[in-house]
């Protein structure tokens, strides 16, 4: 294995042990959502912005591992 690709796998493991370093917001939903007591839409927000986010790398991994199969066969 090259040690790119290694370190690409190690890096997207380590990314996904620790979810909360990618949870952000634009400056204003932040605003509204920090005044709300509960913080439970604030967290759905959350969630919601790493799940669109991760879906598109996903497929794209997907396509490059098909890609990858389909080189080496």
């Amino acid at each position: 294995m090259k040690k790119r690709t290694f370190l690409g796998i190690v890096l997207l493991f380590a990314l996904c042990l620790f979810p909360e370093t990618v949870e952000a917001q634009c400056s204003m939903c932040r605003a509204v959502l920090e005044s709300e007591e509960g913080q439970a839409t604030a967290k759905g927000i959350n969630n919601g912005i790493v799940y669109l986010m991760a879906m598109p790398y996903i497929l794209v991994a997907g396509v490059g591992f098909v890609v990858y199969r389909m080189m080496y066969k």
